[in-house]
C-alpha cells in the first residue's frame, strides 16, 4: 500500500529521458522484496530495468541506496530514477553519418550537427541521430531492445555536444548525474540586445504555453511549470546583439530560448521566441540587409552546446569535452566582429 500524494507522480526533466518516482510506504505494508515492491507500482517497468536502476545507485531507501532484494518497511520512503520511460516508436537503423569525438565500451559523446533532430517523434520518424546511433550500435554488434540509450537530448536547430550511453547501467548512472546536476553543460548563444551586467542568473519556472504547446513560457511565481535556473556571462558586446556563455543547472525543454527571450533577450534567428525580426539597430537599409545576410549564414536559433563535462560511469574520472562553433553561427559572429569594427559608436 501507498499513501495517495503527490510524491507518488513521476517527474521527469531532460525533456522526458527519466523518470523520478518518489513512494512513502503505508505503516500497514508488509515486508516484502523492493523490486517486487516496484514492479506493483510502476506502470511498465520491467525486473531488468529495476536491477539496472539498483545496480546504478539509483533506488534510494531513506536516501540510501539498497539493492533488489532489500525488503520494503513501513513507513520507508522510496526514491528511483528510471533512465527512460516506454519507447512508443521502433526505432529503424539507418546509415546516417554521425560525428563521434569519443567513444569507449560504456559510452559516446557525438557532435551534432543543426537541423538532425534527436529521437524519433511525431513528423519525425526517421532520418533522427537515434536512427543513425542505432545503426552505429548494429555495427558495432551491440544488442539491444532498447538502446540507444540518450541521457540528454538537444533542440533540432541547436548544434553541439550530446552524451549517449551504450548500455543501460551506464544510462542510469550518467541519467543520475543528470538530475542531481551534477554534470557540466556551457552553450554558447548569439542574443538580441546588450546587458547591463557582465553575469547573471535567470529563474522561473518553465512549462507549456497553453495556447501553442510548441512554445515554453516561463512562470516567475511558480504556479505552472518546473524549475529552471540558468547562467549566463557576457563573452562579447555588439551593443545591438551580444555573445553570452549560458550555464545549465537544470534541464528543461527550451530552457535557454524561453529563459532569454523572458528577459528580453531572444536568441538571434530564433523564430519560436520572436528572434527573427529585427529587434535592436538602426533604420538604415544598409543595416536591415546585413541583419538578413546573417540570417541567411545561420537560418537557425544561433545556440550550440560547447561543452560538455561529466563524471564516467565506470572509471569516476571526470571527462570534459568542448566543440568549436559551427560553420554557420562562426560566419554570423564573424560578420558582427566586422561590423561593430566598421561602426564602433553605432549603438551611441
Amino acid at each position: 500500500m501507498v499513501e495517495e500524494t503527490e510524491e507518488n507522480i513521476p517527474q521527469t526533466e531532460e525533456n522526458d529521458l527519466y523518470e523520478h518516482y518518489r513512494f512513502l510506504v503505508d505503516k500497514g505494508q508488509a515486508l516484502l522484496r523492493i523490486d517486487k515492491f516496484l514492479l506493483g507500482k510502476i506502470p511498465n517497468i520491467s525486473r531488468n530495468k529495476i536491477q539496472s536502476a539498483s545496480h546504478a545507485g539509483n533506488i534510494l531507501v531513506n536516501n540510501i541506496p539498497v539493492k533488489p532484494n532489500y525488503r520494503v518497511h513501513p513507513l520507508d520512503t522510496i526514491s528511483i530514477v528510471l533512465a527512460y520511460p516506454p519507447r512508443e516508436t521502433e526505432i529503424i537503423p539507418e546509415n546516417i553519418p554521425i560525428q563521434v569525438v569519443y567513444e569507449d565500451d560504456d559510452l559516446m559523446v557525438v557532435n551534432k550537427e543543426a537541423g538532425m533532430v534527436v529521437h524519433p517523434a511525431h513528423g519525425n520518424y526517421t532520418g533522427t541521430l537515434v536512427n543513425a546511433l542505432a545503426f552505429k550500435f548494429q555495427e558495432e554488434g551491440i544488442i539491444s531492445e532498447t538502446g540507444p540509450y540518450l541521457v540528454h537530448r538537444i533542440d533540432k536547430d541547436t548544434s553541439g555536444l550530446l552524451l549517449v550511453a551504450k548500455n543501460e547501467i551506464a544510462q542510469s548512472i550518467l541519467a543520475r548525474g543528470f538530475f542531481e546536476h551534477k554534470v557540466d553543460r556551457k552553450y554558447l548563444a548569439l542574443v538580441w540586445g546588450d546587458f547591463t551586467q557582465e553575469e547573471g542568473t535567470i529563474t522561473g519556472h518553465i512549462g507549456r504555453n497553453i495556447r501553442d504547446r510548441l512554445v515554453m513560457d516561463v512562470f516567475e511565481d511558480g504556479s505552472q511549470g518546473k524549475e529552471a535556473i540558468t547562467h549566463y556571462k557576457v563573452v562579447k558586446r555588439y551593443h545591438y546583439v551580444t555573445l553570452v556563455e549560458c550555464i545549465l543547472e537544470t534541464g528543461r525543454t527550451h530552457q535557454i530560448r524561453a529563459h532569454m527571450q523572458h528577459i528580453g533577450h531572444p536568441l538571434f534567428n530564433d523564430a519560436r521566441y520572436g528572434g527573427d525580426q529585427i529587434l535592436k539597430g538602426t533604420t538604415f537599409t544598409k543595416y536591415k540587409q546585413f541583419i538578413q545576410n546573417c540570417f541567411e549564414l545561420c537560418p537557425r536559433q544561433a545556440l550550440h552546446a560547447q561543452t560538455l563535462g561529466f563524471k564516467h560511469p565506470s572509471s569516476g574520472k571526470e571527462m570534459l569535452f568542448k566543440s568549436e562553433l559551427p560553420k554557420d553561427m562562426k560566419s554570423v559572429v564573424e560578420k558582427w566582429d566586422n561590423y561593430f569594427k566598421s561602426n564602433p559608436l553605432s549603438a551611441e
